[in-house]
């Protein structure tokens, strides 16, 4: 198969067995149309197959298909049948002799066939350029454009198709989402040698098919970065959220050789956000995607490194030298570390919630179910701010929103204004003193049994769609014996290790812990994995740059 070098442009495919005649149909082709479109030439019906099934992987659009009529293995008409399950759109054009005019003809009904030619079509100004342009001209009315971005294949009840979509939203990655249930996801199913058994398919850009991606190797193939540039650094940050962006951007802003690394998406809890309306300098609200999205461009142009999908499992120090350590077994080391690992949602302890959990019950916003949540019934279990954001965000689309609330009212959780903005949405009802006790359904939640606490009184409603907000553990078992926690979890800092006016053991400097720093000289903790701290996004950048200023103040009497 011969082609050009561009697989962005689009693709006038013939295929003819007869070398001679193959070439010389390219050869016209490219003399006439070679400038504006990719001539793509193959010898059999099964490599011109395996041609549009790589064009169709990679989003190139093909506009015409030139198949002869009298190939072995493979007729023309056989080839036109494949063809137009792969690329729909595509024009198709028979080339026949004199004596096959009547199965071209029939051909017509069978393929939809556009046009045929009878060989030979010389001079080709008169017999093969007039019906390419006509069909060229027909194929751009048409709405034919590539999708050069990632496409997900995937299924709406798949936990794994689900958690890909989020992850690709909150790394701001474009992506398309295909049902396998329509046409074209299965059009690119079959283009990647898939059956639907194994969800999601993932097609990268370069047209790299992955079946079911774990987030490191997703992360590699849609551009993000997730090795580190040095083994050796002035700072390390852990975790992305509000606090750890506050922390790379003031370290990188301040000279120094700054790596952040995400197990995730950057953004944290925050970037979940559909709306966060009491940050200060934005009276408008902004939402958490764009608020991450700033702060990252903002930490790329100060020249700090963000790594995605590193997860880290260990942290050692090595003389003056702090060594993070990753599951895979690599490592990085540097000056000093600034944990933000921030928190994670605290699971439902409901009876076969986590059987369904990215199959209708979802932890956070995952805002990109929100479009699917549009004229259904949905349930927010939880009655702080996430939820409250939460269920303002989807009753603008949803028939219904409920609030699940284990209080007496959502003022004990819940900021005022967002208080305020509940009960002025009229799709939203809260059903305070109530828990869920179970989720049900095969495949996918189709119901939840509630109970009302006061009472002891059950009942089962149907649910779809429930979103679980009901507090947040530290993110932080993978420093059991190296950093001090309090009783929950949350990492111990500053006058915390010294209420009773000694240092924490093991600490051998001559002055005592900075503020935001561990038992570990050198590592300092930022938002909302340190013990007290306000859990807020404002505190948490602040303290990302409050322990960027205790940074510089170790290294200067290091």
């Amino acid at each position: 198969m011969e082609q050009g070098a561009s697989a962005a442009r689009t693709v006038i495919l013939t295929v003819d067995d007869d070398p001679g005649v193959s070439r010389a149909v390219a050869r016209d082709l490219r003399r006439r149309y070679g400038e504006l479109y990719r001539i793509v030439r193959a010898e059999s019906g099964e490599s011109a197959l395996a041609a549009l099934r790589e064009l169709k992987l990679r989003g190139a659009p093909v506009a015409v298909i030139v198949a002869d009529y009298r190939m072995p293995e493979m007729d023309g008409i056989q080839f036109l049948e494949q063809a137009l399950d792969i690329h729909p759109g595509a024009r198709r054009v028979l080339l026949t002799a004199y004596a096959d005019t009547d199965a071209a003809i029939d051909a017509i009904n069978v393929v939809d066939l556009d046009h045929y030619l009878l060989k030979p079509w010389e001079p080709p100004e008169e017999k093969l350029y007039p019906v390419l342009d006509d069909l060229l001209l027909a194929w751009r009315a048409s709405d034919h454009r590539p999708v050069t971005v990632t496409k997900v294949v995937g299924h709406r009840w798949s936990a794994r198709s689900s958690a890909v979509r989020e992850f690709l939203a909150r790394n701001q990655v474009p992506y398309r989402w295909y049902s396998s249930e329509d046409p074209e996801g299965r059009r690119l199913l079959s283009a990647a040698g898939q059956e639907g058994l194994r969800l999601p398919l993932v097609i990268a850009p370069d047209g790299t098919a992955l079946v079911e991606p774990g987030d490191q190797e997703l992360a590699a193939r849609v551009g993000l970065a997730t090795t580190p540039a040095t083994d050796f650094y002035d700072l390390v940050v852990i975790g992305g959220g509000p606090a750890g962006l506050g922390a790379a951007v003031y370290g990188a802003s301040e000279g120094l050789r700054t790596v952040l690394v995400e197990r995730s998406a950057t953004g944290g809890q925050a970037g979940q956000s559909s709306r966060i309306e009491n940050y200060l300098g934005f009276p408008d609200g902004v939402s958490g995607a764009q608020l991450t999205d700033r702060a990252r461009r903002q930490a790329l142009k100060f020249g700090a490194e963000l790594l995605t999908a590193r997860e880290v499992t260990g942290l050692e120090v090595n003389g003056a030298s702090r060594v993070v350590r990753f599951s895979d077994g690599s490592a990085v080391a540097a000056h000093s570390v600034i944990l933000a690992t921030g928190v994670s949602y605290r699971q439902l302890d409901a009876a076969h919630a986590s059987e369904l959990t990215g199959c209708g019950v979802f932890y956070g916003s995952a805002l990109t179910e929100a479009a699917a949540c549009q004229d259904q019934d949905v349930y927010i279990v939880g009655g702080a701010n996430s939820a409250g954001q939460a269920a303002v965000y989807l009753a603008r689309s949803a028939k219904s929103v409920t609030v699940l609330v284990r209080g007496p009212s959502l003022s004990a959780a819940m900021s005022h204004y967002l208080v305020q903005q509940v009960d002025e949405t009229p799709a939203i009802s809260v059903r305070t003193n109530t828990v869920v006790d179970a989720a049900h359904g095969s495949g996918h939640l189709e119901q939840i049994t509630v109970r009302e606490t006061a009472t002891g009184r059950t009942e089962r409603v149907d649910a779809h769609w429930m979103f679980v907000f009901i507090g947040a553990a530290p993110l932080t078992d993978w420093l059991e014996g190296t950093v001090l926690r309090d009783s929950r979890g949350f990492l111990l800092t500053g006058p915390d290790l010294t209420a009773d006016g000694r240092p924490p053991a093991g600490w051998e400097l001559d002055r005592p812990p900075y503020h935001l720093e561990t038992n570990v000289p050198g590592v300092f903790v930022a938002g909302d994995a340190r013990a007290e701290s306000a859990k807020r996004v404002a505190s948490a950048v602040g303290e990302g740059a409050m322990a960027v200023m205790l940074v510089h103040r170790y290294l200067e009497q290091s």
